[in-house]
């Protein structure tokens, strides 16, 4: 077919359709929808794929077509200008193509307008699904229906997301752009686009709503069971006395504080993670001969998570042998009150997890407070800040530690066989006990509940072996309200969504491993979790998972005493590595519906083409990077976090990792320490318009940074520490968000009169030799 031929001619969309398909070319979406178009269209798209199948700029109009109008008119302008040398085609053509590509165009702009009234309903939308998400969390281990749902909206959030991060996006680079028009093309193009998402996720988190109605009655069928097993989760007093081993020290500890005479009351807090033993610690004192000869009454309340103050009120006059028919609460407060008030008493107040509701402050203004008698109040809890707020000393608060290797397998051994077996009669069994002891890491609940299991079971070491590598799973089937999982998990269920996915981000961590508080705050940064500005906040969550017992501080920074290092139990560690897992949260198992993904071995980076959905990418491997130019770049649209650390780039070359990386358009933090192949970093990098976050730390053989760095305006963090670079690129009072500056090398020519200009740094490490001059500009 000539040109004169395609001119001349007039197709209905059948003919069209019908001559393309003789041609083994495909039919174009917009040809079978029955849309009545101008001959125009119909000519000029079957002389494209006829005489040039392979022509890429035609099958971009074709693109164009499906969605009834161009990107721009004088991006169409060039596209047949090019199609016009390949083809020879007549100036005309060129002219009025563009004109009905612009006409369709025109046609779908009205819903533009649209845009705002769509933003401003999403926003709602999500706020209703952030506090359903919240409300349902506890119950999606009940309801597989619950799960699944929160599955959905969980990424229908991180859609609705990208959408956003793009619209920021634009409107910089329209900002930067003042060329571009307002209503250009280009600016009605991306508003167009913005709308019909905005208006298909409205439309889907709609339609989810519509499902949820029996969500709500079933969930507040699970509250009711909640209030009623959380109030029938009580404890007592009364203990096996034999079976305590590796509490002797704690006991001893406390009597200690409890017994020198003094005037004034004393409270002493006893903190720890769930399964640690704080009960029992409790329960001990309580029966000690010593205790019961220094006071004249003992009370011991079970507190639990849902307080209900009128029942421990009752709970404290019962134990005082007092009558509580026809009482109200004010009469009972004051009953308890006269019934101390001559006498010496203990009160135990087991398993406290808040005092917000002022039930507290209630019954310790209504205690006595007698200068004849010395009274004492034991508190355990698994939150420092509890005890904070019922008013203990920090000199006062008593943390018991895991049990030791000995104690531990006396414990073990105690639990494991019925009072006629020995251990020694099952000398097999002994190196897979002692690998099931480690799993326990001293945390003695996880010892009795894995030993109570094994006592029900065959001493046969392939019985042993399997309980142990499936260790974590048996303790989960064991599916009391009591096991240690159960106990750790309901620590967990306690905490607001801001500490979770803080908390989640420690599952990737390697095991035994000392963690980075700084490293962990910046990724936070990464992901949007918290803002820059908000530094102290992050420490203060850091802290705050550690005054709840979820996490241990391992060390303190000199200067500042903020945490520097953490580390997690064992199975506090198994625990959230199953719930990140479950909520496709982050793992390092490969996993299409993951989110954040580790590589902790070689790996093809190839192989996550279909790994759409991710987020972060950090490779803790020094193993051969794989990237090949065959790389599907879009699959890794939604990417804000990468770490390439230590990674070892064999055949790829410094510039075909940049124009990997520079293609990812949301990526907000970028993390490169120790690559000792990147002298230069490439211009490339200034694409990064969204960057915050740029490390360079380690990287023994980089000189030079381009002075396109300085286009990252949403640069927060740099750092180049022990780096030879040998001067920062001029310019760099550009960067007028940058607030932290890591290896600013003072032995390179670098002169502190260049960040004069940097009003929001508020973190400077100057990197200072021998040879380093620091003198007035």
């Amino acid at each position: 077919m000539t040109v004169s031929d395609s001119l001349s001619q007039s197709f209905n969309s059948i003919e069209v359709s019908s001559h393309l398909q003789s041609c083994s070319v495909p039919i174009p979406k917009f040809l079978c929808s029955n849309i009545p178009l101008p001959p125009i269209f119909s000519q000029f798209i079957v002389f494209c794929l006829v005489n040039n199948k392979q022509c890429s700029q035609a099958r971009f109009l074709v693109f164009c077509l499906d969605l009834e109008f161009s990107e721009a008119r004088e991006e169409t302008h060039i596209l047949l200008l090019k199609l016009k040398k390949k083809t020879i085609m007549a100036d005309a053509l060129v002219g009025t193509l563009a004109d009905h590509l612009i006409q369709a165009f025109k046609h779908r702009c009205h819903q533009v307008n649209e845009f705002e009234p769509e933003l401003n309903n999403l926003k709602t939308q999500l706020d209703f699904m952030k506090a359903f998400m919240a409300d349902a969390s506890r119950h999606k281990r009940k309801d597989e229906m619950v799960r699944t749902t929160l599955n959905i909206i969980r990424d229908l959030i991180y859609e609705a997301d990208d959408i956003l991060t793009d619209c920021i996006i634009h409107d910089d680079y329209r900002k930067e752009n003042s060329y571009l028009r307002k209503f250009s093309a280009r600016e009605k193009y991306f508003r167009y686009k913005t709308v019909e998402k905005l208006k298909k996720i409205n439309f889907q988190i709609e339609k989810m709503k519509g499902t949820l109605p029996p969500y709500f009655q079933m969930m507040a069928i699970y509250r009711d069971q909640e209030q009623k097993r959380c109030s029938r989760r009580w404890t007592s007093p009364v203990f096996d006395e034999s079976s305590i081993i590796g509490l002797r020290d704690d006991e001893k500890k406390i009597i200690n504080w409890i017994l020198p005479p003094t005037i004034a009351p004393i409270k002493i807090v006893i903190i720890g993670m769930g399964g640690l033993g704080k009960t029992t610690i409790a329960k001990i004192i309580f029966n000690h001969e010593m205790i019961k000869a220094r006071f004249q009454k003992k009370i011991w309340v079970s507190v639990s998570q849902t307080v209900n103050e009128e029942s421990i009120f009752k709970s404290m006059l019962k134990q005082l042998g007092e009558d509580i028919t026809a009482l109200d609460e004010g009469q009972i407060l004051q009953k308890i009150q006269m019934t101390l008030l001559n006498c010496s008493f203990l009160l135990v107040m087991d398993d406290v997890w808040s005092v917000a509701d002022g039930w507290w402050n209630k019954l310790s203004d209504g205690l006595p407070k007698s200068e004849r008698h010395r009274n004492a109040i034991i508190i355990t809890t698994r939150d420092k800040a509890v005890a904070k707020e019922m008013g203990v000393k920090e000199s006062q608060i008593h943390h018991p530690k895991i049990l030791n290797e000995q104690e531990s397998w006396s414990l073990f051994t105690k639990f494991a066989f019925l009072p006629n077996e020995e251990m020694k009669l099952y000398p097999e069994l002994k190196e897979v006990a002692k690998n099931i002891i480690r799993k326990c890491q001293g945390l003695p609940l996880a010892i009795k509940t894995i030993s109570c299991l094994l006592r029900t079971k065959n001493k046969s070491i392939s019985v042993w072996r399997g309980i142990c590598d499936n260790f974590l799973e048996e303790l989960c089937r064991r599916g009391s309200e009591g096991s240690v999982i159960a106990s750790l998990q309901l620590s967990y269920d306690e905490l607001p969504i801001r500490l979770k996915n803080c908390l989640l981000c420690c599952s990737i961590c390697p095991e035994d491993s000392n963690i980075s508080a700084d490293w962990l705050i910046r990724w936070w940064v990464g992901e949007g979790f918290i803002e820059y500005k908000e530094i102290e906040t992050a420490y203060n969550y850091l802290s705050e998972l550690a005054d709840r017992c979820l996490i241990e501080v391992v060390k303190k920074r000199d200067y500042d005493g903020k945490v520097h290092l953490i580390k997690m139990h064992d199975l506090v560690r198994d625990l959230i590595i199953k719930i990140a897992e479950d909520e496709a949260f982050c793992s390092s198992r490969p996993n299409q519906k993951i989110h954040r993904l580790a590589i902790t071995e070689s790996m093809d980076l190839n192989q996550l083409n279909y790994y759409s959905r991710l987020r972060s990418l950090l490779v803790q491997t020094s193993c051969p990077l794989q990237l090949e130019n065959k790389i599907d770049m879009a699959r890794f649209n939604s990417l804000r976090v990468l770490d390439l650390s230590y990674t070892l780039l064999g055949a790829t070359s410094i510039k075909e990792l940049f124009e990997w990386i520079s293609s990812l358009k949301r990526l907000s933090y970028l993390k490169l320490t120790g690559n000792n192949e990147l002298e230069k970093v490439p211009r490339s990098i200034g694409k990064l318009k969204t960057l915050e976050v740029l490390i360079f730390s380690l990287c023994k053989n980089l000189k030079q940074l381009p002075v396109e760095i300085n286009s990252l305006q949403k640069l927060k963090i740099l750092d180049v520490r022990c780096c030879p670079i040998l001067s920062l690129p001029p310019g760099l009072s550009k960067l007028t968000n940058l607030q932290e500056l890591s290896g600013f090398n003072m032995s390179s020519g670098c002169h502190l009169h260049e960040l004069r200009c940097l009003k929001q740094l508020v973190v400077l490490k100057i990197q200072l030799t021998s040879t380093s001059k620091i003198q007035d500009d």
